[in-house]
């Protein structure tokens, strides 16, 4: 594996060369914020055209839907035949201060707000599926880091009837999940998918993360569940993943959507288009923390002073 920086820094140089369709929608409006999607799509459009529902990262506090570092990840991606809604979400933790598993009710409300929000954003596009050309049976929710989060919470929130997952067709379920350094709260202790399974899972996480935490905390109920956590539930039940552990790095795995487009395609097709109901756990090694970005090694108490 290459040096994250240095392909990133060459992957950003072509961001300007972009020139795909793209279409920004007024999906909802949320206390009287109005959030919006860019909706891209790629040359040709076809009945088994991918839609990756993109829910940006930044902690809760910051992040923007049409970032560079985004949009120039969305040309990959469209550049491959996919679909990209890339969505807008509350921001619940501007000014949070002190979260720890002793404090935890900033981050339920905030986690609360962006899938709720990333819900509507999926309603939205199931209503106006004909119009963008989405096929409803190949919907995928991926983000980064908080857009991780969100991604994972509002597949479980599916699951379990919670949040506003009733705007939503009863028989609708998402294609898939792709979570880059996610996890999910629970205030139910360990983490239940009790309406039905959860859809194939694809995560990737640094073992070292120390801000979306790897292994997950808990406190009686009250538990954020990270990759380790949810791939031991997964095996458990039996359920479909995908899981790529980064041996020694920490949270700069959230960066690492435009490394892993490959992994993203076999996915696609072995557990979306195939339906393979199989579990792949794999670990990179041997690579230099070193060359990873300064925030590789935050923790909660850098953002939320």
């Amino acid at each position: 594996m290459k040096k994250l920086i240095l392909i990133l820094a060459l992957f950003l140089a072509g961001t300007s060369a972009f020139a795909q369709n793209m279409q920004t929608i007024q999906y909802a409006e949320k206390d009287t914020t109005q959030l919006y999607l860019d909706f891209y799509t790629p040359e040709n459009v076809h009945d088994s055209t991918i839609c990756l529902v993109y829910v940006f990262g930044g902690g809760f506090i910051g992040g923007h839907r049409d970032g560079k570092w985004e949009k120039a990840y969305f040309k990959q991606l469209v550049d491959e035949g996919f679909m990209v809604a890339s969505i807008d979400y509350r921001l619940g933790l501007k000014g949070a201060k002190n979260l720890s598993i002793f404090n935890t009710e900033p981050l339920e409300i905030a986690v609360y707000m962006a899938t709720e929000d990333a819900i509507s954003a999926l309603a939205y596009l199931l209503e106006h599926a004909k119009e963008l050309k989405i096929n409803k049976d190949y919907i995928v929710m991926t983000g980064s880091s908080a857009g991780a989060i969100t991604s994972l919470q509002t597949d479980y929130a599916m699951c379990n009837g919670f949040l506003n997952s009733n705007i939503l067709p009863k028989d609708f379920r998402l294609a898939g999940v792709i979570s880059y350094a996610g996890a999910i709260f629970s205030k139910e202790g360990k983490v239940q998918y009790r309406n039905h399974e959860p859809a194939p899972t694809m995560m990737f996480h640094g073992t070292k993360d120390n801000l979306v935490s790897y292994k997950g905390l808990s406190l009686f109920n009250v538990g954020f569940f990270g990759t380790d956590a949810l791939v031991k539930r997964f095996e458990k039940y039996g359920y479909p993943y995908f899981a790529r552990r980064f041996e020694g790095y920490g949270h700069s795995v959230a960066a690492g959507g435009p490394l892993t487009v490959d992994d993203l395609k076999w996915f696609c097709k072995h557990y979306i288009y195939n339906k393979e109901r199989i579990q792949v756990d794999g670990v990179y090694e041997n690579l230099d923390p070193q060359t990873m970005p300064p925030f590789d090694y935050y923790t909660p108490k850098d953002l939320y002073k």
